[in-house]
């Protein structure tokens, strides 16, 4: 664990803001080495409360089962891709704005954030106009403020874990 860990981190330090410029496929590998099971038991369950969950929107917990149902609706697989980066970066941000500075898996949530945002820069070139109707709308609705009222109360690593599974189906064939 420490050695992927370590590995990480190098490659972050000697890139830097290069991130940005790695492919959609080497980010989503460094995110899910910083996604092992072992790192998101340890920062996303045992550095919490027993059963802590966060408030997140409906629309902010993406299954495996919305992908197929999605898929099976035809949504494009660039689609699928730009909406599971949304969702995902959106529940780092909701872990990350319940942790303060000093909690031990803040440094953790940063790591994730900054691979995020190399990620988002991929994405920049997606429009909510260039993407099914279904998906835009599902977007439009994670970063809607208003939205609160249909919020659940979910555990940090569910949250992370829902991105991994997600993530392995998106990436898994083409990377």
């Amino acid at each position: 664990m420490q050695q992927g860990y370590a590995a990480v981190l190098c490659v972050l330090v000697v890139l830097g803001l290069e991130a940005a410029a790695l492919g959609e496929c080497e980010l989503t590998r460094l995110l899910q080495d910083k996604l092992q099971y072992e790192m998101r038991l340890q920062y996303m369950k045992h550095y919490f409360p027993i059963d802590y969950t966060v408030q997140v929107q409906y629309e902010e917990v993406l299954r495996p089962s919305n992908i197929t149902r999605l898929r099976n609706g035809t949504v494009s697989e660039a689609a699928l891709r730009y909406l599971w980066f949304h969702v995902s970066s959106q529940a780092v941000l909701r872990i990350r704005e319940v942790l303060p500075e000093k909690h031990p898996s803040w440094k953790y949530t940063q790591e994730l954030c900054q691979l995020f945002d190399a990620l988002g820069e991929e994405y920049s070139k997606y429009r909510q106009t260039d993407v099914e109707a279904v998906v835009a709308d599902l977007v439009k609705l994670i970063h809607s403020a208003g939205a609160e009222s249909r919020s659940k109360a979910v555990r940090p690593k569910a949250l992370l874990d829902n991105c991994l599974k997600v993530m392995r189906m998106l990436y898994g064939v083409p990377c």
